[in-house]
C-alpha cells in the first residue's frame, strides 16, 4: 500500500475527530439541554434511542398483545385479511382470559336456527345489509337500506393523502359499502366509484360561501353531482371532542382548497361550534330543512359526554315530530389524526359505555326503532363489532383499521406530516408510494373478511345476521370466576338492542332468500324477558 492510499483513511479520521470536537464544544456551550452540557456527544445517544423507541418496541421488544392502540396480533389479522392471506392463529389465544376484567365472551348456541350455507358465496364472501332502512321512519325521499353493515368512517382529504382517499373510495366500491367523506369536503379523490356519506362540519367545507357561512345552494349542487346517499352533521368526534382544528396554510394545497372552498396556502380553521344552530331545537330545525331540500337522510355524529344534550334531543323527537335519521356514536378511544394528549386519553366516554347510554336514552322514549345507529372506535375488529351489534348498533364504521388495510404501519406520525407509508400525509414524495389501485383491493378484501367473520359469529350464535345477536349472547368477565351478561352490565331492558319484529323478519328474508316460517318475525332468543 502506498503512502497516498494510507492518507485517505487518516484524513477521514481527522475529519471525524474534528466534527466530534465541534459537536462537543457546541454541546458544552448550548443551554437548552442539561443532559448534553453534562455529557457532550454521548448524551445524543439518549435522544437517538428516544426517537426510534416506538420502532424498537414494535419490532423487537413488545409482545403480540402489548402494543396500543392496536396490538401486533390485531394488526397482523388486518394485514392478512387485506392481502387475502391465511388470517388464522395457531396454538391458542395470547390473551389472559382468566384474569382480564371487562373481557367479552360471545356465547355460541348448540342448536340455533338453520343458516343456509348458500349465503356464503364463492370465495367465502357474504353480503350483510343493514337490518333497518335508513330514512324510512321519517319518510325521506331518498331512504335506502345500506348494503353493508361495515362502512368506512369519516377521514378527510387533508388528514389523509389523496392516494389514500382514492384507495378507500375504490375499495368501498369493490366491497359495496359506504365511505364517509369526513368534514374536509368532497374531493376528486372521493369520486372513484364508491358511494358516500357527506359530512358537514363546523366550517361547512364544500358547502360554504366566500365568508365561510353555510350555503344551501352549494350543498344541493354538490350532492346532485356526486353519489351521496346521506348527510352527517358532525357535532364532535372521539379524538378531540369539543375542539375545533387548524390545517396550517403550507398544507392547504390547491386540491384541498378546491374541495373545502377555501383559499390555497392560508390556514384552514374549523371552529369548535356550529353557526347554523345552537341547541337541540335549532339543530332539529336544520336537520329537517336539509332533509326537505335534498331528500336525503340526515344524521348526526358525536362523541358522548354530558347526557343533557341527548335527553333534550330525544324529548323533542318524541314530542315534535322532528328527528334525525341516524346517530353515529364515536368512542373516546377513536381518532386518526392529531389531538392533545388529555383529549385522546381522558375526554369523552369510550364506545361501549357512551353508546349504551345514548341507545338507552332513545329506547326509554320508544325511538330506537326509528333511528339507525352507527358506531365507531376500534369496531373494525370482529370481537368489538359483535359487542356493538349486541348493544344495538346497526352499522359499524372503520377508520384506523381501514388505514392499516391500505398500508399504515402504526408509526403514529399522523400529526407530523411524515407518515412513512403515505397514508396520513400531504407530502407528495411520501404519498407517491401508495398505489391506489393495489391498495383498494386490499381495503375491499379486509372489509369483506370482516363481514364474513361477523356472519360466521352470528351463525355460531344461532342467528342469520350479526344485527340479530342479542345482549344475552355476550357476557363480560368480572374476574377469574365470574361474569355478567351484557344487558346487566349496561342496564338494558328486555328487547333493547334488537331491531323491530318487522325488521328482524325482513333481514332474515334477505339473508336466507326465504320468508320466515308462518310469515312472522323470528324469535329474538333473548334471555332478557
Amino acid at each position: 500500500m502506498t503512502r497516498g492510499s494510507r492518507s485517505v483513511p487518516t484524513g477521514l479520521a481527522a475529519a471525524a475527530a474534528a466534527g466530534l470536537t465541534a459537536l462537543g464544544v457546541r454541546d458544552l456551550l448550548q443551554r437548552q439541554h442539561a443532559l448534553l452540557r453534562n455529557f457532550p456527544i454521548v448524551g445524543h445517544a439518549r435522544y437517538l434511542l428516544e426517537s426510534v423507541g416506538p420502532e424498537l418496541r414494535q419490532y423487537l421488544v413488545a409482545g403480540n398483545n402489548e402494543e396500543r392502540p392496536f396490538t401486533r396480533d390485531q394488526r397482523r389479522w388486518v394485514y392478512a385479511s387485506a392481502k387475502a392471506e391465511n388470517n388464522y392463529f395457531g396454538f391458542g389465544t395470547d390473551n389472559d382470559l382468566e384474569y382480564t376484567a371487562g373481557y367479552p365472551i360471545i356465547k355460541h348456541r348448540t342448536f340455533g336456527r338453520a343458516v343456509p350455507p348458500t349465503r356464503v358465496q364463492a370465495g367465502h364472501e357474504v353480503d350483510l345489509p343493514c337490518a333497518k332502512v335508513l330514512g324510512r321512519a321519517r319518510g325521506r325521499a331518498a331512504a335506502f337500506r345500506p348494503a353493508s353493515v361495515v362502512n368506512i368512517s369519516a377521514m378527510s382529504f387533508g388528514s389523509l393523502s389523496g392516494p389514500a382517499v382514492q384507495a378507500l373510495n375504490r375499495g368501498a366500491a369493490l366491497a359495496g359499502c359506504l365511505q364517509n367523506t369526513g368534514e374536509g369536503g368532497l374531493s376528486v379523490h372521493h369520486r372513484q366509484g364508491g358511494e358516500l356519506i357527506f359530512q358537514i362540519g363546523t366550517a361547512y367545507f364544500g358547502c360554504r360561501d366566500e365568508e365561510g357561512r353555510f350555503d344551501l345552494a352549494r350543498l344541493k349542487d354538490l350532492v346532485a353531482g356526486a353519489p351521496v346517499r346521506a348527510l352527517e352533521i358532525k357535532l364532535s368526534q372521539g379524538a378531540k371532542p369539543g375542539l375545533g382544528g387548524v390545517l396550517p396554510g403550507p398544507k392547504v394545497s390547491a386540491e384541498i382548497a378546491a374541495a373545502r372552498g377555501v383559499p390555497a396556502g392560508v390556514d384552514c380553521i374549523s371552529p369548535s361550534r356550529h353557526a347554523e344552530f345552537s341547541d337541540p331545537d335549532s339543530l332539529l330545525d336544520w336537520v329537517e330543512m336539509l332533509a326537505a331540500e335534498t331528500g336525503l337522510p340526515v344524521g348526526i355524529k358525536s362523541a358522548v359526554g354530558d347526557m343533557a344534550f341527548w335527553d333534550e334531543l330525544t324529548d323533542l323527537m318524541a314530542t315534535t315530530g322532528r328527528g334525525v335519521d341516524f346517530v353515529t356514536v364515536d368512542g373516546g378511544e377513536g381518532g386518526t389524526g392529531a389531538a392533545p394528549l388529555i383529549f385522546t386519553d381522558s375526554v369523552s366516554l369510550p364506545f361501549q359505555l357512551g353508546f349504551a347510554r345514548v341507545y338507552a336514552t332513545f329506547a326509554r322514549r320508544g325511538l330506537q326503532e326509528d333511528v339507525v345507529f352507527a358506531g365507531g372506535g376500534k369496531l373494525g375488529l370482529p370481537d368489538n363489532a359483535i359487542v356493538a351489534f349486541a348493544l344495538g348498533c346497526d352499522l359499524v364504521n372503520i377508520a384506523r383499521e381501514a388505514m392499516l388495510s391500505i398500508g399504515c404501519i402504526q408509526a403514529q406520525k399522523c400529526h407530523t406530516d411524515t407518515c412513512p407509508t403515505g397514508v396520513a400525509t400531504q407530502n407528495a414524495w411520501l404519498s407517491r408510494g401508495l398505489d391506489p389501485a393495489l391498495k383498494s383491493v386490499r381495503a375491499a378484501n379486509y372489509i369483506k373478511t370482516l363481514r364474513r367473520d361477523l356472519f360466521k359469529v352470528a351463525e355460531a350464535c344461532g342467528v342469520e345476521h350479526p344485527g340479530l345477536i342479542d345482549t344475552a349472547s355476550v357476557e363480560v368477565l368480572t374476574g377469574r370466576t365470574a361474569s355478567t351478561p351484557l344487558h346487566e352490565v349496561y342496564g338494558y331492558e328486555p328487547g333493547w338492542g334488537m331491531p323491530s319484529a318487522a325488521d328482524q323478519a325482513e333481514i332474515v328474508r334477505l339473508m336466507t332468500g326465504e320468508a320466515p316460517q308462518g310469515g312472522s318475525a323470528p324469535p329474538s332468543e333473548s334471555a332478557v324477558g
